[in-house]
């Protein structure tokens, strides 16, 4: 006999209680209607997502949760034949037990909950104080202390409740086929990584062969201050073959197909819809697109502004913005110095134009001067040096936070993930702002991005946004006569290889040594990455995109003298 387990990915809203509730509510009663046998939610579906911090630990929160659960509860009486199963955290005030945990729920009773056996591992996701609480709930754990949680829906399909990196685990999957169950259920709520979006299909399926089940997970969708949730829910079957997708990085609901045997024989899984994988290049971009749209949304802004320079990080961050709020709600700004070369100002303005953003220009040169004379007396008998080309990006912070402080508008820094590790920004100057779009960017994926988005349009705002010369021109920050940053830096392709190993692979200096790269050069990484560690502390947040982000993953001391 043919059922369906249907699949929720909906869009993270922290802490809007009331409106998450109505949409399970909305959700179950569709199911319901539409004869599902369960309906399955992401892990930290009741509180709205998950990032919420060590407000899990407060009690009006903990009060709020109790009560929302309690309505859905109750509510799940008019469903007496839908199982709903979704996440959200067990926190029992005043004692060490403060876990990711989920409840399965039927006809008004609660008929089990359960709790992520292993650690709170997604970075920085929960909070320091909460993964200590966690571990010491779970320490001591071994394969003998597993708790599966297994329970029969209406029809007798017996499911197994796994949440996040258990399924995983072998001890978990395991202990829940020992327990009677015939198709894993996975409550997620996994940040987007480039190269996990990529293996994530292969992983899921090595589990179910490896564990002889069917494997269906939820994951939800949105942005979250840094962390962007991709969706893609999946199912796959116990040979390890995909059956069904839901879409990446759009809200969803999905039906999984199955057909129940005799309990030993177990439930196999019949093709569902399958929405595409997205290639690598196309999924940053929406991962970068939807980082932005969330975060302003989210956070009220009624826009977004940046500083257009003419160059390609600047051109690239309009790009995404228009494509995540449309042309109407950004804004761009010019700040030419005498040492702006005209096809900047050419080139920044024919970007305007092709994506029709609102663009303005103010001359800096006088605001420079000012500080130049003030400075003057205090500076005599010093050369000239990179303070008074960071007199001109500070200035262009100033103006920049101005309009947002009278506008409302968030300012978007551009700064990647390659000047950013060499510490080649300025501090209150271009890293002036509230979101730091390109902070998990390598330079040389910008330039991927940017040709790609010129070859593509797929939000519908504009073919070919990013006028060639952009692309094609030597980069400058353009502080000083004839500046290029190759003056400053390594050619980005051998600074870009080099940080990927070094961040990527945990390479030491003898590893990359051995693979052929300068041992000066190196020395210069590795010491600029160190030095700057004081920088990237006071960089506003951005999309976390990788597991080495700065802020996120790889963190460093800002004193000390180590070389590693």
């Amino acid at each position: 006999m043919n059922h369906f387990l249907r699949v929720c990915q909906p869009l993270s809203q922290l802490g809007d209680w009331d409106a998450r509730l109505q949409y399970i509510l909305t959700s179950a009663q569709q199911a319901h209607d539409d004869g599902a046998q369960a309906l399955l939610l992401p892990a930290q579906a009741l509180p709205g997502g998950a990032g919420a911090g060590d407000y899990v630990l407060r009690a009006a929160y903990q009060q709020a949760s109790a009560a929302a659960l309690a309505q859905l509860v109750q509510a799940s009486g008019q469903w007496p034949q839908l199982t709903i199963v979704l996440g959200h955290d067990q926190v029992a005030p005043g004692s060490a037990r403060c876990l990711n945990g989920a409840s399965v729920i039927r006809n008004g009773t609660v008929l089990a909950q359960t709790a992520q056996q292993t650690g709170v591992e997604a970075a920085l996701l929960y909070s320091r104080q909460y993964q200590n609480l966690h571990q010491r709930a779970t320490a001591g754990q071994g394969a003998d202390a597993i708790a599966p949680c297994v329970v029969a829906l209406a029809s007798g399909l017996h499911v197994g409740v796994l949440l996040e990196q258990d399924v995983l685990r072998p001890a978990c999957t395991q202990a829940a086929r020992a327990a009677g169950a015939q198709v894993l259920l996975v409550l997620q709520a996994q940040p987007f990584e480039a190269a996990h979006y990529a293996q994530w299909p292969q992983q899921l399926g090595a589990c179910a062969r490896a564990v002889g089940l069917p494997i269906v997970t939820a994951n939800g969708v949105g942005g979250q201050d840094a962390w962007v949730f991709a969706g893609c829910s999946m199912a796959v079957d116990a040979q390890g073959q995909l059956a069904v997708r839901a879409p990446s990085f759009v809200p969803a609901q999905v039906d999984v197909p199955l057909q129940l045997g005799a309990p030993s024989a177990g439930a196999v899984l019949l093709p569902g819809p399958q929405a595409p994988q997205l290639e690598p290049l196309p999924a940053l971009w929406h991962a970068l697109v939807l980082a932005v749209r969330d975060y302003v949304e989210k956070n009220r802004f009624p826009g977004a502004l940046l500083g257009l320079s003419g160059g390609i990080d600047s051109a690239l961050v309009l790009a995404i913005a228009v494509d995540a709020l449309g042309a109407q709600r950004v804004r761009t700004v010019m700040m030419p110095s005498p040492y702006t070369a005209d096809m900047s100002w050419q080139d920044a303005r024919e970007m305007a134009q092709r994506l029709g953003v609102q663009h303005d220009v103010i001359a800096i040169a006088p605001q420079v001067q000012a500080f130049e004379q003030a400075l003057a007396p205090l500076f005599a008998g010093r050369a000239p040096d990179t303070t008074e080309e960071n007199l001109q990006a500070r200035c262009r912070g100033v103006l920049l936070m101005a309009l947002s402080n009278k506008l409302g508008h968030v300012v978007l820094t551009t700064s990647n993930k390659s000047e950013i590790a060499m510490g080649y920004s300025t501090l209150y100057g271009d890293m002036a702002g509230g979101f730091a779009v390109l902070c998990d960017v390598y330079k040389t994926e910008v330039f991927a991005l940017a040709r790609w988005r010129n070859a593509n349009d797929p939000f519908g705002t504009g073919s070919n946004p990013i006028p060639e010369r952009i692309i094609t021109r030597p980069p400058s920050a353009e502080l000083r006569p004839g500046q290029k940053d190759e003056d400053s830096l390594p050619p980005y392709p051998v600074l870009d290889a080099v940080l990927r190993r070094y961040l990527e692979q945990g390479a030491s200096t003898a590893q990359l040594e051995a693979a052929g790269f300068d041992a000066a050069l190196v020395q210069r990484v590795q010491r600029a990455l160190r030095t700057n560690a004081y920088k990237r502390a006071q960089a506003p947040v951005g999309p976390r995109l990788s597991n080495t982000a700065f802020g996120q993953d790889f963190q460093t001391p800002m004193t000390h003298v180590l070389a590693l």
